[in-house]
């Protein structure tokens, strides 16, 4: 049985916010409903400890949009998913600047926005660490982490010490989504912050993974392991 996961919702309409609680609960989500940020906010601050919050754009007030970065100035880190009717691109990309994990239109239906849940609830979890053993084999790589060495097809990809752990750690949860945030913190150390705005480390990070991408397609043009769910985070192998 898969575990049930707890889920904030906040939308100002009743019959709709009634019904997508309703079939999230069927979905296996324990979920608790709010009619605007002001209430959500409130229950925050008393202790409530949602997983992941789902944000309707338009709110009374208080928009979602401008919600979000109030939330994380009171120190709530809690992945956010926007659940909205404005589904233009720019209101999408607007969501993933001001930190969104995520942004579904509300004509896909629950059944899609439960799968997006369930695969941020997954991917938030922190990425298992990599042991240090003599040999790690993925499929066609094989790293050598005692001397930071990775091989495709038993060909050196000559990696950068920094690279290799991001290789590394993606390979460790291979299947799994691995967020920008862990990628960097990866590649730095936990709470470093660089580049501009709250999210300029992502630019980082795709940097650093183009290169890595790059320096394997030189041995092996076809490859093709490190997937990327778009303003989320990175995986090694498709499921």
């Amino acid at each position: 049985m898969e575990k049930r996961i707890r889920v904030a919702f906040v939308e100002d309409d009743d019959d709709y916010r009634e019904m997508v609680s309703g079939e999230l609960a069927d979905h296996g989500f324990d979920v608790t409903s709010f009619c605007d940020g002001t209430a959500l906010l409130a229950s925050l601050a008393d202790g409530a400890d949602p997983e992941i919050i789902i944000l309707d754009w338009s709110l009374p007030s208080v928009s979602g949009i401008d919600l979000l970065p109030r939330l994380r100035r009171n120190g709530i880190a809690l992945p956010v998913i926007f659940l909205t009717g404005r589904s233009l691109p720019a209101y999408e990309k607007l969501a993933f600047d001001r930190g969104a994990l995520d942004f579904v239109d509300k004509a896909r239906g629950v059944p899609i926005l439960a799968h997006r849940l369930r695969l941020i609830a997954d991917s938030v979890k922190k990425p298992a660490e990599p042991e240090l053993v003599d040999n790690f084999h993925c499929g066609r790589l094989m790293l050598k982490p005692k001397v930071s060495r990775a091989f495709w097809d038993d060909a050196d990809v000559g990696l950068t010490l920094t690279e290799f752990k991001i290789v590394h750690l993606l390979a460790a949860n291979v299947g799994s989504y691995v967020t920008y945030r862990s990628v960097y913190d990866c590649m730095h150390y936990v709470g470093f912050i660089a580049g501009s705005g709250e999210n300029g480390y992502r630019t980082n990070v795709r940097s650093c993974i183009k290169r890595i991408r790059n320096k394997f397609r030189a041995i092996d043009p076809t490859f093709a392991e490190i997937d990327n769910y778009q303003s989320f985070g990175y995986r090694w192998g498709k499921t």
